[in-house]
């Protein structure tokens, strides 16, 4: 399966970096997460949840720009704060989206004044996003995306009430989880945060062994539209839709910045 359409400038970072095939993660969600479904994606370690983020980010904001931030993520600690900027700048380079990352050693004041002039993707902590939430440090009338990476790790240190107070206030956006296991913890903050989401648990062999709907009514992964699991229209009708999809190479959709 190809990923269908990929962004122009997306894809020359790609070629630039060696990246000419998506991996098993990549391959299995992409289609899902351009739809806009929200999504559970359990992965192992280094299986690229951090780069499959980075991707579809890159995917479905270039070419725009907001005021306000279009995309929030929340990740671990500043270590990831730092990997993932890391990585919109090798995988972003040819774009015109602004990103910028804040977490709990930083200067409040500093963080908010950079923020009000102009930020397509904000990724954070959640201790200090939601201090900043708090004192209307970004605004999030605006979000395409709200993510949720490390969720694990993250809710072990009880942070779920920060990640609603924050989610809760989005009135539609795109939620994502991504984590290593899905743990009762994670069920709940899903059931009360994300609506119809897509649950894809890839494995240690980077198979995809459900990618089913979580309510478990569709055995397909199909929501309650009749779209299959890469969030495609049964009938061909959606734009994104590719009839060939054997190809696992990164296709160019050649759209214009």
């Amino acid at each position: 399966m190809k990923l269908k359409k990929i962004n122009e400038k997306l894809q020359e970072a790609l070629i630039e970096n060696g990246l000419t095939e998506a991996n098993a993660m990549q391959q299995e969600t992409f289609s899902t997460l351009k739809s806009g479904a929200d999504c559970i994606i359990v992965a192992p370690k280094g299986s690229g949840k951090t780069t499959t983020i980075v991707l579809n980010v890159i995917q479905q904001l270039a070419g725009g720009t907001e005021e306000s931030p279009r995309a929030l993520i929340i990740v671990e600690d500043k270590t990831k704060v730092l990997e993932m900027l890391g990585l919109f700048e090798k995988f972003g380079k040819h774009t015109n989206l602004e990103v910028y990352g804040v977490h709990d050693r930083g200067d409040m004041e500093y963080d908010k004044n950079y923020i009000s002039t102009g930020i397509d993707v904000l990724i954070g902590t959640p201790n200090k996003l939601s201090d900043m939430f708090t004192t209307a440090g970004y605004n999030v009338n605006r979000l395409k995306m709200f993510v949720l990476d490390d969720a694990d790790p993250i809710l072990k240190l009880r942070h779920e009430t920060k990640i609603m107070r924050i989610s809760n206030s989005i009135a539609r956006t795109q939620r994502i989880i991504f984590t290593e296991q899905l743990t009762e913890r994670i069920e709940i903050l899903a059931d009360k945060m994300l609506v119809e989401p897509y649950l894809f648990e890839i494995d240690e062999d980077g198979d995809d062994e459900d990618g089913d709907d979580e309510d478990g009514d569709d055995e397909d992964g199909d929501d309650e539209d009749g779209d299959d699991e890469d969030g495609d229209d049964e009938d061909g009708d959606d734009e994104d839709d590719d009839e060939d999809g054997d190809d696992e190479e990164y296709e160019d959709e050649g759209e214009e910045e």
